[in-house]
């Protein structure tokens, strides 16, 4: 698998930018290459993209989220393997440090040589600087959802109480539905964000490394 990491500063409050995040379905909007992203449930999102000519689609997993710290994924199914992590660090009331780590396998001769190229590295550091550009314009997120979802719930269907909702709505709270069908996603490890401390029950070894209420 191939690894990124990048990082940027916005000048948005850490709520501000942390919600608009959590508006996948406006991902094509600063995302390179990312045609629609499908909301199925709190947990569950169908994406399409079209990377150099070639589309793929493909099903992500929200695995670990929590409110102006983190949003973690990993595909569950379709043409795509790949798992990530991003964090949301208040430098101050203004201003925010976004943290962006994945680990992606290149699946055909275009990825592969696209990764050999760096392509990748690039295409995630373009995402984020649109992303500061999308955000610091409008000054506000689009819209929020402020549920938990918690790694130890696994796979597990759970009551879903929360919706994302647009600014001024009533948070959501922690839901999910039914899990998507497919090939398994990634195992093992995730990339975590250098410099985090696990302070959690699960130990060094669990992902992402980071405080969980």
């Amino acid at each position: 698998m191939s690894t990124v990491e990048k990082t940027i500063d916005v000048d948005v409050p850490v709520r501000s930018a942390y919600d608009q995040w959590t508006q996948f379905e406006e991902f094509p909007r600063f995302m390179e290459g990312v045609e629609e992203v499908r909301q199925v449930d709190d947990r569950h999102c169908h994406w399409r993209t079209k990377v150099a000519g070639v589309r793929r689609e493909f099903d992500t997993e929200i695995v670990d989220q929590l409110p102006d710290e983190r949003v973690a994924w990993r595909t569950v199914g379709g043409e795509v393997r790949q798992k990530g992590v991003v964090t949301f660090q208040s430098l101050d009331e203004g201003h925010t440090r976004v943290r962006l780590a994945m680990e992606v396998e290149p699946e055909g001769v275009v990825e592969k040589t696209g990764d050999a190229l760096g392509i990748l590295d690039l295409r995630v550091k373009g995402d984020l600087k649109r992303f500061k550009g999308f955000i610091e314009e409008r000054g506000q997120a689009t819209g929020a959802w402020r549920g938990r979802i918690r790694p130890s719930e696994g796979m597990n269907p759970l009551p879903a109480d929360g919706t994302r909702s647009a600014p001024g709505s009533a948070p959501g709270t922690t839901g999910t539905a039914p899990g998507t069908t497919g090939s398994a996603g990634p195992t093992g490890d995730v990339p975590t964000i250098p410099g985090q401390v696990d302070r959690s029950s699960h130990g060094a070894g669990f992902w992402p490394p980071a405080d969980r209420p």
